[in-house]
């Protein structure tokens, strides 16, 4: 089972994404935000990543590694897109810090950690225990959106009574990711690995941030 991992969390990851936005997609397609360039051209990107991340765990697990270094350098378009659009959305709609969920804070900040990880990533691709982890590491720091909305779709919406019930069953199957990459891990090389440890100590760190500032 534990080469099927990186495989299982990226389709697991596309189809959160496709649950989040299926209003967009399926439901509710007249609304403003399917007319707006910025929120497609950034929805494009976002998807395409995840569609990628697929891809190229599946490259893996067949042994396609000529295939895969080549959708590598698409991959790398699609997240510096991601980054590009997230960072315009951010400048555009919030206006300062203060005015800013924690929620949204701790996304802002994640998105540089997404940036930093993905640019990690490609400077170790020839390190392939580095180089997946830092990848999925990454793209854990992209699901606040998705899971946010994910759960608005869900039967939680009206069983979670309270904010604070919202935000920690939110963090809890954020958090979920992670413990799977330790779980992993700890099948594969009996240990944490130090970039699954870092992601998660600058994932908290962030979320720390975000909520006492």
């Amino acid at each position: 089972m534990k080469k099927y991992y990186f495989l299982i969390v990226s389709i697991v990851m596309l189809i959160l994404s496709l649950v989040a936005f299926s209003d967009n997609l399926i439901t509710d397609v007249s609304q403003k935000s399917n007319s707006d360039p910025k929120f497609i051209i950034h929805g494009l990107f976002c998807f395409a990543w995840f569609i990628i991340l697929v891809l190229q765990a599946n490259f893996i697990k067949k042994r396609n590694y000529k295939a895969h270094i080549k959708l590598g350098m698409v991959g790398l378009i699609a997240a510096i897109g991601v980054f590009i659009t997230t960072l315009y959305i951010f400048i555009v709609i919030y206006n300062g810090w203060n005015n800013m969920s924690p929620e949204v804070r701790a996304n802002r900040l994640l998105m540089l950690g997404f940036a930093i990880f993905v640019t990690l990533a490609y400077l170790k691709r020839k390190k392939t225990a580095e180089h997946k982890r830092l990848i999925i590491v990454a793209s854990f720091y992209m699901l606040g959106p998705i899971l946010g909305r994910a759960m608005g779709h869900s039967i939680l919406n009206s069983v979670l009574a309270s904010d604070l019930s919202w935000d920690l069953t939110f963090l809890g199957f954020w958090t979920a990711f992670f413990i799977s990459l330790f779980i992993y891990d700890w099948t594969v090389i009996k240990r944490v690995h130090k970039v699954s440890s870092i992601g998660f100590f600058v994932f908290a760190i962030i979320w720390a941030i975000s909520f006492l500032s």
